[in-house]
């Protein structure tokens, strides 16, 4: 069967919901055993609960952890590669947004939002690479970019630079390991409809909330926002042996943003 990943361990952070969970489902519907990394013990035991409903058997477990906490992340990877024998795939999920532009951004802000879009991925980036070099087989890496790496968006100055510093130390990585059978790529959402988008909708827009669903829907060229199961899926794609050519890509799934602009 093609993008199998059938005995296959993979890690993905913040995959206690939204985009991270159908990341987790998809690859475990694929065959992998799948490690969700989270901070919620309790979303991620449902998490967990409703993939392992789905696939009639244990296709994932998780494991609590702070991405911020190099030491955390360390013991955590150190753990499942004993147990697992190795690490083949880790998705870089884990990430929080802020609104503002660089004026009303302050640093505490951005101190917040750097802890764990950049020191989070970089973390698990550490740790990732260490244990799929140890036994010379390699392994494959996805980072959750953004539309915000490659394209300026309007009040989104800490979340823009830390997009920006995701897809940069992947391009680092795809270069420095790629002789070590290490392939590293990153994909650059638009707007996706999760369980954020509507909570930010409540909180900001209350009574309006369905008039600015269309508008930012409408950003998108294609006419809504993406699907976390759409991402999901390119996700699988590119961490399985159909896509072993692919490294050090950013690839766009922005409903024709970054290429058509606002049509």
């Amino acid at each position: 069967m093609p993008f199998s990943l059938h005995g296959k361990t993979a890690i993905v952070t913040g995959a206690a919901s939204g985009i991270g969970f159908e990341v987790a489902r998809v690859l475990a519907s694929s065959g992998a055993h799948v490690h969700i990394l989270d901070l919620c013990q309790t979303q991620i035991d449902a998490a967990i609960a409703n993939i392992s409903s789905s696939h009639g058997g244990a296709a994932a477990v998780g494991h609590a952890c702070d991405v911020t906490d190099g030491a955390a992340v360390d013991a955590v990877f150190a753990s499942l590669a004993k147990a697992s024998g190795r690490i083949d795939v880790l998705v870089n999920n884990a990430g929080i947004s802020a609104v503002g532009d660089v004026l009303s951004c302050t640093a505490t802000d951005l101190d917040r939002v750097y802890a764990v879009n950049v020191k989070g991925v970089f973390h698990c980036l550490k740790a990732g690479v260490r244990h799929m070099i140890a036994d010379g087989k390699g392994g494959a890496i996805v980072n959750l970019a953004s539309i915000a790496s490659v394209h300026g968006l309007a009040d989104r100055f800490a979340y823009s630079a830390t997009k920006g510093a995701v897809l940069t130390m992947t391009y680092s990585v795809a270069t420095d390991y790629v002789k070590h059978g290490i392939r590293c790529n990153a994909v650059c959402p638009g707007r996706v409809h999760t369980p954020f988008v509507d909570g930010y909708l409540k909180k900001h827009y209350p009574g309006s909330e369905a008039a600015m669903f269309a508008k930012l829907s409408s950003w998108q060229p294609l006419g809504r926002m993406g699907r976390p199961d759409e991402i999901a899926h390119l996700i699988l794609y590119l961490v399985s042996d159909e896509a072993e050519f692919v490294t050090g890509a950013a690839v766009p799934i922005d409903g024709g943003r970054k290429c058509m602009g606002s049509l």
